[in-house]
């Protein structure tokens, strides 16, 4: 079996997401189990490879996602799911006080 190429990975163009989150103190806990339960959720939708979200262990109000999806589309697909308009959009966005994420091509 050949081995992937840098931009292929099981025969995808991986992307990967990286985002940052940063909640209000007294809605730190509220994020934390809702983004564990959201990852578990994005973790299994077809397209999604890989989605990890961290707590920053200095700053606990400060948080990490690691997301890897086969394509853009699949990427696109998953802001679209109902689990992300509810957990993330309804439901975490209002606690937050800064979110950025960037979108990353395939791996060089």
């Amino acid at each position: 079996m050949a081995a992937a190429g840098p931009s292929n990975f099981f025969g995808h163009d991986v992307i990967t997401v990286i985002a940052h989150y940063q909640t209000r103190a007294d809605s730190a806990t509220t994020a934390r189990d809702l983004l564990a339960r959201h990852s578990k959720s994005s973790e299994a939708e077809p397209g999604c490879l890989q989605f990890l979200a961290h707590q920053d262990v200095d700053d606990p109000t400060r948080f990490a996602l690691y997301e890897a999806y086969e394509n853009l589309e699949a990427f696109e697909t998953h802001r679209q799911t109902e689990h992300f308009r509810v957990n993330i959009e309804q439901t975490l966005a209002p606690l937050l006080t800064s979110r950025e994420w960037r979108i990353y091509g395939p791996r060089l």
